[in-house]
């Protein structure tokens, strides 16, 4: 029997997945859990429309996060912060910061998506990798000035 999986079942399918399986199987326990539908012409037509607007959905987000990485690349963060000699900072500008002053200019960035190595020790411009999206990283400029 032709079955379209609703749900992931582990060791069975995933979600979206069209399998065979035994008949017993399906009409004794995977249909009354909710976790298929018989694959019927309709319901086919139904997943390929999901699978579809899925994807459209996709483009788009992957559309969005590549603008917000052309604003990121065309922006200079400037920070400020106390510093001794040699330009050495006292305590360092961490991802958390970073995130504060785009927040502050209207860019909202989750501080995880920001990948700094090490905070950020020294005054001058640092270049600094945001991933946006899975498939898309900007590179932003950071400029530690003293305060």
């Amino acid at each position: 029997m032709k079955v379209i999986f609703i749900k992931d079942m582990k060791g069975q399918g995933k979600k979206g997945q069209v399998k065979e399986v035994s008949e017993g199987y399906a009409q004794n326990f995977l249909l009354p859990r909710g976790i298929v539908r018989l694959a019927t012409e309709g319901n086919m037509k139904t997943l390929d429309n999901q699978k579809a607007a899925e994807d459209r959905l996709k483009q788009e987000e992957k559309a969005e996060a590549e603008a917000l990485a052309k604003k990121l690349e065309a922006e200079v963060t400037e920070l400020k912060a106390k510093s001794g000699e040699g330009g050495r900072l006292f305590g360092a500008i961490t991802s958390k910061q970073i995130a504060e002053a785009l927040a502050k200019k209207g860019l909202k960035i989750d501080k995880r998506k920001i990948e700094l190595d090490d905070p950020i020790r020294t005054l001058g411009v640092t270049q600094v990798t945001v991933k946006v999206h899975p498939e898309v990283k900007a590179t932003l400029k950071v400029q530690v000035t003293e305060e």
